[in-house]
C-alpha cells in the first residue's frame, strides 16, 4: 500500500511541483493539496495522511500553528519546507519543536548537486518518516507552561546569565521528548557505572537529531565535567540559530563551533553546517578546527570525520553516542573510536525518528548499549558519576 501524503503550501507551483516529485515513487501517492495551516488541520483530520508536507509561511493559519494543532488532534509525521535563511532557521526549528520530524529547503538546488538527487532525497525523506506513523496514533495532551510554545526558546533564561532553569527546562524537554518518542520508558531502569574514565561526550545526529538533542542536552546539569561536542547534520544558515536555541535551553552553554576553540567543561561545541570539525592536539590541550573539507564527503558536518579525530586525540577517553539518523554516518568513526577503547552506545529504534545511524552502529557491534531517547541523558550521568 502507497504512503498517503498531504501537500501543503500557499503556492500552487509549489503544490504542484511537491506533488509530481511524490508520485514519481510508486510506494507514495499525494492524497490531496491544501494551501493554507487551516485547511492542512482540516484535512489532516479528515483523511489522515501518513505524511504532510508543510510550508511554513502561509495565509489564514502559519505552518507552525497548524502543526500544533495537527500535532495534539492527530498525530502524523510532518515534514516541513523551509528558506535557507536565519529567519528560516528560527522558523523551522519552532516547528520542529511544535512536534515536526523534519526539515528541507524550498529551493531544491540548496540540498543536491543535480535534480535526480533531489527528487530522490525528497522521496526517501517522505518514506523515511512515513514510518514513524505507527508509533504517533494517539494524541498527547500538550504539557503545562507559563510561556507559549512559540516563545520558550527565545525566551528562556540563559545559563549563566540570572534567572532559574526551573519549568522552562523541563517544558522545552517534554515537548522535544513528546515530538519523538511514541510514549516514554516507565519501567524503572537501574543502570550502572562502567568504572571508565571519560575526557569527552560526542553526539552525532541527523534526522530527528534538533528534537532528539535537545531533549539529551537539556537535562545535563550546568557542572557537567566534560566538554561535549555535537555533530548534527544541518545546513549553514541553520546551526548557529540552533546552537543558540539550545544555549538558551540548557544549563550548559552551547555554542557554535569556530576554528581554534579550546575545549572547555561543561560546554558544548555545535560542528557548522557546510564545514567539518575536528580536533587538533591531544587530551586536554585540544583545540577545535574547523575545515572546509573534501566536496566528495557526502555529509558537512560528518560524524565519522569527526568521531576518527577523537581517536586520534582522546583514544580511549571518549564517551560516543549516536542518535537518530538517515545513513550510516558514524558507524566507521565509532568503529575507529572503539578500537582505541572508547565507549559508544545508540539510541534505540523505538525512539528514533529515523533508525538508520544508530542501527548501523548497533549491527555492526560497535555500540555496547542501545537506549531509549528519554533515558539516555540519565545513563549518562550514572556512567560520570553524577
Amino acid at each position: 500500500m502507497a504512503v498517503k501524503v498531504l501537500v501543503v503550501d500557499d503556492s500552487s507551483f509549489f503544490r504542484r511541483r511537491v506533488s509530481e516529485i511524490i508520485n514519481q515513487d510508486p510506494s507514495l501517492e499525494v492524497i490531496d493539496t491544501a494551501q493554507n495551516g487551516r485547511e492542512a488541520v482540516d484535512k489532516a483530520l479528515r483523511l489522515q495522511p501518513d505524511v504532510i508536507t508543510m510550508d511554513i509561511e502561509m495565509p489564514v493559519m502559519d505552518g507552525i500553528s497548524a502543526v500544533r494543532e495537527i500535532m495534539a488532534k492527530c498525530p502524523t509525521p510532518i515534514l516541513m519546507f523551509s528558506s535557507l535563511t536565519h529567519d528560516g532557521a528560527k522558523a523551522t526549528l519552532d516547528a520542529l519543536d511544535a512536534g515536526a520530524l523534519d526539515f528541507l529547503p524550498k529551493k531544491f538546488e540548496d540540498i543536491a548537486r543535480d535534480k535526480e538527487e533531489a527528487i530522490k532525497l525528497l522521496q526517501q525523506r517522505v518514506k523515511a518518516i512515513a514510518r514513524r506513523r505507527l508509533f504517533m496514533s494517539t494524541p498527547r495532551p500538550a504539557p503545562t507552561s507559563h510561556l507559549s510554545p512559540s516563545s520558550t526558546a527565545s525566551s528562556a533564561p540563559v545559563a549563566g546569565q540570572g534567572g532559574a532553569p526551573s519549568r522552562v527546562f523541563s517544558s522545552a524537554t517534554e515537548r522535544a521528548s513528546a515530538a519523538v518518542i511514541s510514549a516514554p520508558s516507565t519501567a524503572p531502569v537501574h543502570f550502572k557505572k562502567s568504572g571508565k574514565s571519560y575526557q569527552l561526550l560526542a553526539i552525532g545526529t541527523s534526522t530527528g537529531g534538533p528534537v532528539a538533542l535537545q531533549a539529551v542536552l537539556t537535562q545535563l546539569p550546568a557542572n557537567f565535567p566534560y566538554p561535549i561536542l555535537l555533530i548534527q547534520h544541518m545546513p549553514a544558515t541553520f546551526t548557529a540559530a540552533f546552537a543558540a536555541r539550545l544555549n538558551g535551553l540548557c544549563q550548559i552553554s552551547v555554542k557554535e563551533a569556530e576554528d581554534g576553540d579550546l575545549l572547555r567543561p561543561g560546554a558544548a561545541y555545535l560542528a557548522p553546517g557546510g564545514k567539518q570539525m575536528m580536533l587538533d592536539g591531544r587530551g586536554s590541550s585540544a583545540r577545535i578546527r574547523i575545515i572546509e573539507g573534501n566536496d566528495k564527503v557526502n555529509y558537512k558536518p560528518c560524524v565519522d570525520i569527526t568521531f576518527a579525530s577523537l581517536a586520534k586525540s582522546h583514544a580511549d577517553k571518549v564517551l560516543a553516542v549516536v542518535l537518530t539518523g538517515m545513513g550510516a554516518d558514524g558507524r566507521d568513526g565509532a568503529r575507529l573510536l572503539k578500537e582505541q577503547g572508547s565507549t559508544i552506545w545508540a539510541q534505540d529504534e523505538a525512539s528514533c525518528v529515523v533508525y538508520g545511524m544508530p542501527q548501523a552502529v548497533a549491527k555492526a557491534g560497535i555500540a555496547s548499549e542501545s537506549l531509549p531517547l528519554d533515558k539516555i541523558a540519565q545513563r549518562i550521568l550514572v556512567e560520570i558519576g553524577r
